[in-house]
Parts: structure tokens; sequence; C-alpha cells
């Protein structure tokens, strides 16, 4: 039967070591000759068994340590140089395998480095804004991705595009589709372009939402994806043909620092001229205005999903013809952030967007269920938010259906006009983060405050886990 053979140089030079001993003396006790000892200790010779039960006897080593693999030393190396600052700087695990093995205490110091670096980062950003909320300015210089720096732009800024506006609203009103926007859109790619719409099934188009085929001049669309999200991928392509010029003074204006970065803006510029494209500004705002803003209304009335509908909400701010400034933010169930949009740009110092005891966390218990509240925030300001999840893309029987959760909201002095402030409810005190938040006693507190120092009293323990001063 032929031999199980296990690499693991580092690990018996590492045991080597700890008994001091030299090469000579260990080769000697194993029978074999200090040349072959040398060989294995640089992997270039395996561990028989043999090895392994004579290790084992000779040395009282345990086996598990021999054969073990890296485990959690390995996949923490990995988490370190998958940030954005180290990545591509290896092709491969192999470097990561043989730091974690021949150097185990060395990887976790590079670890335990690299948490203290993401520590640091995370409060000097909650410090930037604490001051940004003041009135003060931090230049903080950091690694950001394209993204980040898209994400930055649009954030800080109205979601409002009058150029996009101006130029979709004529090419509809030139369109004019009447109920079947979708058929509409796809008669004029073919008539003006020769450009034919194919919906593929799975099998087919596993992986993208989307493909546009230059040669045989056809826009494939995922059967994923619901009619209003494929809809939706026809306006992108129509938007991005008939509305070029006003998609590229907009991208313009906003002036990205790559040409990375300049790609996802104009992928954004054409969904948001999507939107405007399925939704039509005075007429969208005249129904959201009779419905009260009730965003199931619209979303029937205008063939559109619940997030394309909100989203279509926090762009009314064309002077003159404003509709109330919502601001908008979507997670996924690990909360991570995957955008945050405003009318007036999203109101991170006010209301911060991520404080646990929001709605949009408790949407995930109940699935397309809305959920309104209103908040209060430490300093008194209050704001009217409703939270609802979303699905994705269709998910195959062994699949796990991706699901976000979209919180939308507006100051709460507008909640007369809005039909989910109708009924009188107690406002929620929430904060804008942990680290931001001094709330006392708060329950749902997962981290300290950066303004505050601990309180450790040996002799009383509050509410939360991290009472403080």
């Amino acid at each position: 039967m032929a031999e199980n053979k296990i690499f693991a140089g580092p690990r018996v030079r590492r045991i080597r070591n700890g008994l001091q001993l030299t090469q000579t003396a260990m080769a000697e006790a194993l029978g074999i000759s200090p040349s072959y000892l040398n060989l294995i200790e640089r992997n270039q010779r395996p561990l028989t068994v043999q090895l392994l039960l004579k290790l084992s006897s000779v040395y009282k080593v345990d086996l598990d340590e021999l054969q073990g693999e890296t485990g959690g030393g390995l996949a923490q190396l990995r988490e370190v140089f998958a940030d954005p600052l180290l990545a591509g700087e290896l092709p491969g695990d192999q470097e990561l395998i043989e730091i974690a093995e021949a150097a185990p205490n060395a990887s976790g110091g590079i670890v335990k480095l690299y948490r203290a670096y993401r520590e640091q980062a995370s409060r000097l950003k909650d410090l930037a804004d604490l001051l940004a909320g003041q009135g003060h300015m931090a230049a903080l210089s950091g690694t950001r991705l394209p993204i980040d720096e898209v994400r930055e732009a649009f954030e800080a800024r109205p979601n409002h595009f009058a150029r996009i506006e101006e130029a979709m609203e004529a090419f509809h009103a030139a369109l004019s589709p009447g109920d079947d926007l979708s058929g509409a859109l796809k008669a004029w790619l073919k008539k003006e372009h020769g450009l034919v719409v194919r919906t593929l099934p799975v099998h087919a188009m596993p992986n993208l939402r989307r493909r546009f085929d230059r040669h045989s001049m056809r826009l494939f669309i995922s059967e994923r994806l619901s009619p209003f999200d494929q809809t939706r991928e026809i306006a992108m392509e129509v938007a991005s043909i008939a509305c070029h010029e006003a998609i590229d003074a907009e991208l313009e204006q906003i002036r990205f620092s790559t040409a990375e970065a300049r790609r996802i803006g104009r992928f954004e510029l054409a969904r948001y001229a999507a939107h405007a494209l399925m939704m039509p500004y005075q007429t969208f705002l005249a129904a959201a205005q009779r419905a009260k803003y009730d965003i199931d209304l619209l979303r029937s009335r205008f063939q559109v999903s619940f997030e394309q509908a909100a989203n279509r909400l926090t762009m009314l701010q064309r002077p003159g013809a404003t509709g109330i400034p919502f601001f908008l933010m979507e997670i996924d169930n690990a909360g991570h952030r995957l955008r945050r949009a405003g009318a007036l740009g999203f109101p991170a110092a006010r209301f911060g967007g991520a404080c646990p005891k929001l709605n949009i966390h408790a949407a995930f218990a109940v699935p397309g269920q809305v959920l309104v509240d209103r908040v209060e925030m430490p300093e008194g300001s209050e704001f009217l938010v409703v939270s609802r999840t979303l699905d994705g893309p269709q998910a195959g029987f062994e699949e796990r259906v991706r699901r976000t959760a979209l919180l939308i909201g507006c100051d709460a002095g507008f909640a007369e006009e809005v039909v989910y402030g109708a009924s009188k409810m107690v406002a929620v005190p929430v904060g804008a983060a942990c680290r931001l938040c001094e709330r006392q006693g708060c329950l749902a507190r997962a981290e300290p405050p950066v303004t505050r120092p601990l309180g450790l009293d040996e002799m009383a323990t509050g509410l939360s886990v991290f009472d403080f001063q």
C-alpha cells in the first residue's frame, strides 16, 4: 500500500528547536541522515508514516500537531492580505502557508498589527464624522477603492441630475410608450440601432444580469431578473445611447480621479437615467403628491418595483417643482452598507444610519412587510423612516435568496404630508452610530463611544457591556 506523505518541514524544525537539538542529534535518534533531515525541514522531502511514528515514540510528539493544517492562522493571514492596501502583493497562498507554518508567532503578530491598524482607521473615521457634524473638516489620508470614491461623491451631493432629467423627459415624450414601456424600448432599439433584445435562461447566462454582444447586435437579459428589473436593464441601455451627452456632462462635473471610478460613475448615472425614463419627472411628482408618497401605490401605478419607486422619490428636487426631500439606505443582513443617497445628500452627520435600533435591521425578520417608525436623535431632531426587504435575482432550488433591506426616510416635519406619518407614533431614541452616540444604558449598544472614557467599575455594572463615564 502506498505511503501517505506529509510535507511538514517547518513544524519538524520548530519541534527540534524547542528541544534544543542539532540536526545531527535528531537525525541519529530517528535513524536517518542529517542531510535527509535537512531536506525534510526544507519541505523537499516528505514526512512518511514511519517517520511520524518515530517522532511520536522518541519525542512524544502529538501526531495531530504534525498532520494538522495551518487552520485559523492561514485564514487570518488571508484576511490581512485581502485588504485593498495589500491586495496583489502575493500571487497565491503558498507564501502565506509558509509563514503560518514556519513562524506562527510572527503570523499572529502580523494579524494583531493589522487589526490594530483597522481599529485605528475606524476610530479616525468616526472622529472625522464627528468633526464634520460640528462643521469642522478633517483631511484624513487613506487608501480608497474606486467604488468608495464613487459612493462618497454620490452620497455627499443631492440625488438629482437636471441634464439627465430633461433629456429623459424629452425622450419619453417623443417615444410615447403608452402602457408598454418595455415593448416600446425594444422596438426603438431595433428600429434605430438594429439591436435585438433577448431573454436568456439561467443555464445560458448563469452569472450575468445582461450582456451586449456587439457582433450580433443583441442585448441579452437574464431570466433571473424580475420584469421590473428587466425593463430597467433595457432602459439603461437606451439611456446610455440616447442620453450619453447629458451623462457625460454630469460625469465631467463630478470629476472622478481614476478611469475605473469614472466607469462606475457612468454606470450609476445610466441607472439614474433609467429611473427617470421609467418614471418621468412631472408625471411621477404629481402622482406621488396625490398618493401622499405611498410607495406601493406608486409602484403599481408605474409598473416598477418597490426599490425603483423608493429610489425615484429621492430624485424629486427640480427647482420650482420639488418633492419631499427623502433619503435612503440599503444594507444586507450582515449589516454591510450597499448604497446611500439623498435628495439633499445623505444626512450622515445628523442621521448616521448605523444605529442597531433602526427598523431596517428588524425588516429581515418580516420579509416583504413595510415597517414605519419615528426616530429621535440625541440632539432632538426627528425622522420618519420606512423600511422593507428587497429580494434580488430569482434563485434556484439549491441557491440562497439574495435579500437586502431598504430604508427610506425624511425629516419628521413632513410627516403630515406622507401616508406613513398619519398615525401618531412614539419616537424611538436612536443615534448616528454607537461610537458617536452618548446615550446612557442603551440595550442595543455594540461599541463604546469614542468621545468618552470607559467607566470600568468592579462594584457596579450597567445595562450595557460598554459602560462609559
